[in-house]
């Protein structure tokens, strides 16, 4: 499996920016998309953002589209996730995941996702 590791959350205020890393190490990090979710206290896990491969094709949640943005940096095996104009309701934990396959589709769905980091927390204040 791979093993990943975010960072990057906090506390910041409503409007602000936060820029999320995930880093991955153990086995190859080669051929996998990436993606985000985040969950919330009380609620399911929800998709974010995932990225291919070559890094060419991009998927967001709709709701999320045009304030977050997810890239990576292959030299540094890491996958990065800007959120802009952050609210309040953004607050979550937000996690890394690899497919579990190198076959990815743009699925959205966490149990189609076999590798996941600890979590960071944002919290996003009014």
């Amino acid at each position: 499996q791979v093993q990943l590791k975010e960072s990057g959350g906090g506390l910041v205020q409503a409007g602000g920016s936060l820029r999320l890393s995930c880093a991955a190490s153990g086995r190859t990090f080669n051929g996998y998309a990436m993606g985000w979710f985040r969950q919330a206290p009380g609620k399911e896990r929800e998709f974010v953002a995932a990225i291919s491969w070559t890094g060419g094709t991009t998927y967001y949640a709709d709701s999320l589209k045009g304030r977050f943005t997810i890239s990576r940096d292959h030299g540094k095996g890491t996958v990065y996730l800007q959120m802009n104009a952050l609210k309040p309701e953004d607050t979550a934990l937000y996690y890394c995941a690899a497919p579990r396959s190198t076959v990815y589709r743009g699925s959205n769905y966490p149990q189609d996702f076999g590798s996941w980091g600890q979590g960071t927390q944002v919290t996003v204040s009014s």
